[in-house]
């Protein structure tokens, strides 16, 4: 995938994740923070930022629990350390942030 295809991708992946949270957690707060930037804010002041990284082609995941990166494989963005995909993963960080079960599903 070229950089302008991987940019394309990653941004709609973004808004996904936005509109999910919308849907799943209504009362969470987010933004874009510059290009290719998501940044989720609790109520605790508690911070979930998630980017594009172009030159690895992954998209990053930063939360106080650690950082996770992923790479898309097919059509499912995949943690390159546990396999675990995108979707569970951010639904399992809000979860534990906002202290209710969140589930959403990326593709």
């Amino acid at each position: 995938m070229n950089e302008s295809e991987f940019i394309s991708i990653s941004n709609q992946v973004l808004e996904g994740i936005a509109s999910a949270i919308d849907a799943a957690a209504p009362d969470v707060d987010w933004v874009f923070k510059g290009e290719g930037i998501l940044e989720v804010e609790f109520d605790d002041g508690a911070k979930l930022v998630i980017n594009r990284n172009t030159p690895v082609r992954e998209i990053w995941v930063a939360a106080p629990e650690g950082g996770f990166h992923f790479r898309l494989d097919g059509t499912r963005w995949i943690d390159t350390r546990d396999s675990v995909d995108l979707g569970t993963r951010v639904s399992a960080l809000i979860s534990s942030a906002i202290g209710k079960r969140v589930q959403m599903s990326l593709r």
